[in-house]
Order: structure tokens, then C-alpha cells, then sequence
């Protein structure tokens, strides 16, 4: 059987991915011990560290094919500021830096990273990426949405494809029909509130009245936010990113709510019996860090195939 580890883990979007695609996961890794906590509860067979991957022992992680990583991102996106010598984002950064070191030890036949696409923009990517290819590694960026992997979510991110092949392997992934919002959105479940209260923003009122105009008594809009934040949005669509934060709302009539954890769980193409905390704070979060696990799956096999 194929197997991998995963750098990052968190929630486990690419454990979750790999075991889909019929992956066995050896090992998982993370700085945080509640993502740990949870990763071990969705895959107690594989074995977990919580560490910092700067300091991290791989002579004692076990030998994989294929190594999974997400480098931490907010360093590189823009939703959360890029500037150097923020030390939170440059450290955030160099967490990258790990997949390298753990190249070098182990040499699996191929590595999968995900990020946001502002990674290549990264003063230090050219130098990343030549000590990747030092190490005999050729390099295949992919910047991909995963709604077009069959995830009901626009979510565009890179990911990075690096073989030990003679020339960078370019995977062969085949659009999928687009999943609407509308497949996990629960109109008749959640605590609802009056949309006109004491305190509401005039902006949002200004968002409910365009989204009501467009689209009737009941769809989803970006509670901040711009683009689709001035008019709502489309049901029959995917939903827009899931962020770490309580970004999209559902209005119901006279009603509005925040998205559940539940069904952010499944804009990401988490499975229903997901484990996860009863937070509804940490699983966003989690959530919202998160590789959707389709997409994950959809990656790897297209990987598995072309070698």
C-alpha cells in the first residue's frame, strides 16, 4: 500500500484526502495540541506528535512514499498582511522550511504542498525551491479552485507537485460539475435573529436588501467582506472561501445566522461523521485552515495515476 505522512496536519484535510484515495497516513504532525487531539480522534492508526517541525526528529518518523504538507499561510496571504519583520508571519513563513529538511532525510518518491497561491510570492520562494530541486526534486506548481475538484467552494490555492522525475510532473485533473451551496446548507437548523435589531451595521442591512433584490427570501451572503459581500449570493453556486473566522451568513425572510461548524465542515468536503470539538470557535478555525479533503484525494490519485 502507498503511504505518507502529514506536515502540518490539523484537522486532517489531507489525512482525510489519502485515506480516501487509499492512502495509509503512518504519521501526523502539529504545533497545536487540540488539532492534534482531534487528527488522532479521526485517525487513531496513525501515529501523532505535537511538535514544532523546526525542532522536529526524522530519523524517528517512519519511512512514507509520499509526503503531505501545508506550511502554516497567513505569512503569505493577503486577507492577513504579508509584511516582513512582522515576527507572527515571518516565522509563520518559515515553516516551510520543514518540508525541505524532511525531504532531505526520508527522499519520498513525491511531496504534495498546499498554500495559498501569494506563496510563490514569497521573497525566499526561489531559494526554497532550489534546495528542493538540490535535492533532486523537480517542481509543478498548480493553482487550482478546488470547486472544480468537486468541492461545493470556490477555494483557489497552489498546489506544489514535486517528483523525482526528470521533468516537473504536470497532473492530468479533470474538471468536475461545479456543487452548489445549496447541497449543505440547512434552512430549517441554527439560531436564528432578527435582521433588524438594535446595533446591526448599516452595511449589512445594505447586504441583505441587495441579496434579497437578487435572489428572494432566502440565500447566503459574506456577513464582511467584498465581492459578492454588496449583493449575496447564489445558492445554486458553490459557496465562496471558508475562512478561520464566521464570514458567511444565511438570511431566511426576516432572519439571519451565522454558518454552523457543521456545515462549514462540509463546504470543505469534511465526511459527516468528522469528530470534532463542540467549540464552535475552534472547529471554524480548524475548518477554515484546513486542505478540503476531496480536493486532497482528488490530487493524490491523479498523483498515484501519472507515476
Amino acid at each position: 500500500m502507498t503511504t505518507a505522512i502529514d506536515l502540518f496536519a490539523g484537522l486532517g484535510g489531507w489525512s482525510t484526502g489519502a485515506r480516501a484515495a487509499g492512502v495509509e497516513v503512518l504519521w501526523a504532525a502539529n504545533h497545536w495540541p487540540v488539532a492534534v487531539e482531534w487528527h488522532a480522534a479521526n485517525h487513531p492508526d496513525t501515529q501523532h506528535i505535537c511538535q514544532d517541525l523546526h525542532q522536529a526528529r526524522w530519523e524517528q518518523v517512519p519511512a512514507h512514499d509520499i509526503l503531505l504538507a501545508s506550511p502554516c499561510c497567513q505569512g503569505h496571504s493577503k486577507a492577513r498582511g504579508q509584511a516582513n519583520g512582522n515576527p507572527q508571519h515571518d516565522s509563520s513563513r518559515s515553516t516551510a522550511w520543514a518540508v525541505v529538511s524532511a525531504l532531505e532525510f526520508h527522499r519520498p518518491g513525491a511531496a504534495l504542498v498546499e498554500n495559498v497561491p501569494e506563496f510563490s510570492d514569497w521573497a525566499l520562494y526561489p531559494a526554497w525551491v532550489a534546495a528542493v530541486t538540490a535535492l533532486g526534486y523537480q517542481v509543478a506548481p498548480h493553482i487550482l479552485d478546488c470547486a472544480d475538484l468537486g468541492v461545493p467552494q470556490h477555494r483557489v490555492r497552489l498546489f506544489l507537485v514535486l517528483t523525482r522525475s526528470k521533468a516537473p510532473l504536470m497532473l492530468e485533473l479533470h474538471r468536475r460539475q461545479h456543487v452548489p451551496a445549496a447541497s449543505f446548507l440547512d434552512f430549517s437548523a441554527g439560531k436564528w435573529s432578527p435582521i433588524d435589531r438594535p446595533g446591526r451595521a448599516l452595511a449589512t442591512l445594505n447586504r441583505v436588501r441587495n441579496g434579497r433584490d437578487r435572489f428572494g427570501d432566502q440565500f447566503i451572503m459574506p456577513y464582511y467582506g467584498k465581492g459578492s459581500g454588496l449583493t449575496g449570493r447564489d445558492m445554486n453556486r458553490p459557496i465562496g472561501t471558508i475562512t478561520t473566522l464566521d464570514r458567511w451568513a444565511l438570511v431566511r425572510g426576516d432572519e439571519m445566522r451565522m454558518l454552523s461548524a457543521s456545515e462549514a465542515l462540509a463546504a470543505q468536503s469534511f465526511p459527516a461523521d468528522t469528530l470534532r470539538p463542540k467549540s464552535h470557535k475552534l472547529t471554524m478555525h480548524m475548518a477554515g485552515n484546513a486542505v478540503p479533503p476531496l480536493a486532497g484525494q482528488r490530487v493524490i490519485e491523479a498523483l498515484m495515476a501519472a507515476a
